[in-house]
């Protein structure tokens, strides 16, 4: 996975030679790196996306295609790093912005020349959280990828849905002050996984797996708790952070043990901590094992909001990004986000995220649950609000309205025009990006 503000080892960077790392100096690190507090100033996006023809977009495309597209791809100049997943999806990652408008405008033109350079192969992106129509099937063959499979096979078929056939908008904003306050680490650290479920719900856009609906607004987020707690879930929320995270490092499974040549080995119940205690992994595998962690929240020296599906029409990604910057990296939008999402976190009932029910219902219910569109409906309103004091242009604006308006105000959500055109209800829907 490539990551939005930094490469996949900065959490505990700079490298050291191939010496092995103990328990203590892992906590150690992982305590004083993931964790870089300072002034809000910086932000990120990675937006995921899936390749379909654009003349046929339920025939799969086929792997000799994606190669010859991805390879014209490699000589069109970017801003962003482009990246493949496993399933062949295109991602996007965009370099650190000093402004939301920085942001957007960097992402969208490398977005305008990857579009130019795919249309030319006859293949669009596609703005959908979970592809609706095909099986996940792999087109990176690597050690990495091999590897990651097998261990994900263990917990059932979510693992090989969520690498080859789902698609999301991550965005990344800065880990907030040392200080207590509404932009102090503490506070967004707990706000991100309050605010998640909100941010399921609104952007909620994958409700069809294999023709039908599956009964879930969000079936990539279903996916991602399906993956297990120890690899996708977060650590408890009471208590600091930065311990937290630690011990969640350190008590998640291995994924897998690199090797120079030949198949990676795929232990099954190591933990990183057992694995300091009775082997010898250096610091690299720590860097290497932080990136095998899938939690909705993840801290790299940053914080990465990884819950949100890929959106419809060429900029709908825009909006996630804008909403998220705003409530956080905005005094008074983060307060009223706050307060607005302070109630909702006893349906939790204390268990970590997204396993637990609040996560359960934004990602089935979506903003028909009555307590998430009313979070909802302040935490929008409260984005509107600050967008103009982060320099965000009208046409953000507008198009935060928008949404709200079309979807949160009438307790809907992108998933919500899926079905209406799989039921023959009209809908005003995105053209191209769904699938027919």
């Amino acid at each position: 996975m490539s990551e939005a503000l930094s490469d996949p080892g900065d959490c505990t960077a700079p490298r050291t030679p191939r010496t092995a790392v103990t328990e203590a100096e892992v906590e150690a690190l992982v305590r004083g790196i993931c964790f870089k507090t300072g002034p809000p100033r910086v932000l990120g996006v990675e937006v995921e996306w899936l390749v379909h023809d654009l003349r046929e977009p339920r025939r799969p495309v086929t792997a000799e295609r994606l190669e010859a597209a991805y390879a014209a791809l490699r000589s069109v100049p970017l801003g962003s790093a482009l990246t493949v997943e496993p399933g062949g999806q295109l991602e996007l990652s965009s370099p650190p912005a000093a402004s939301l408008m920085e942001c957007v405008t960097t992402v969208s033109a490398d977005l305008d020349a990857v579009r130019s350079a795919l249309a030319r192969q006859d293949l669009g992106l596609v703005g959908l959280g979970h592809d609706p129509w095909h099986t996940p099937r792999r087109f990176l063959r690597e050690p990495r990828y091999d590897a990651m499979e097998a261990c994900l096979d263990r917990t059932g078929p979510a693992g090989r849905a969520m690498m080859c056939a789902s698609a999301s908008v991550q965005v990344s904003v800065d880990a907030g002050h040392e200080e207590p306050g509404p932009l102090g680490h503490g506070r967004r650290w707990w706000l991100a996984h309050q605010l998640g479920p909100v941010l399921v719900a609104a952007f909620a856009n994958s409700p069809l797996a294999g023709h039908e609906p599956t009964g879930w607004r969000s079936t990539r987020q279903l996916l991602w708790a399906e993956i297990g707690a120890g690899r996708a879930g977060a650590p408890p929320l009471n208590g600091d952070p930065r311990g937290a995270w630690a011990r969640h490092v350190l008590d998640a499974p291995v994924m897998c043990v690199r090797r120079d040549s030949g198949p990676w080995e795929v232990p099954e119940g190591l933990t990183f901590r057992e694995w300091t205690r009775s082997g010898t992994p250096t610091r690299a595998d720590l860097d290497y094992h932080i990136t095998t962690l899938f939690p909705p929240v993840r801290p790299r020296g940053h914080l990465e909001l990884r819950m949100i599906d890929a959106q419809p029409g060429d900029d709908g990604w825009i909006v996630p990004l804008a909403v998220t910057a705003a409530l956080f990296d905005d005094a008074e939008a983060a307060e009223t986000a706050y307060r607005a999402v302070k109630p909702l976190s006893e349906r939790a009932l204390g268990l970590p995220a997204p396993h637990n029910p609040l996560w359960t219902d934004a990602a089935r219910y979506a903003l028909t649950d009555p307590e998430l569109h009313e979070a909802a409906v302040a935490c929008f309103t409260a984005a509107l609000g600050a967008l103009p004091r982060l320099g965000a242009t009208t046409e953000v604006v507008d198009a935060v309205a928008a949404h709200l308006d079309r979807y949160v105000l009438r307790a809907r959500c992108p998933a919500d025009e899926l079905l209406d055109q799989l039921r023959g209800t009209p809908a005003r829907a995105h053209g191209k990006d769904i699938p027919t």
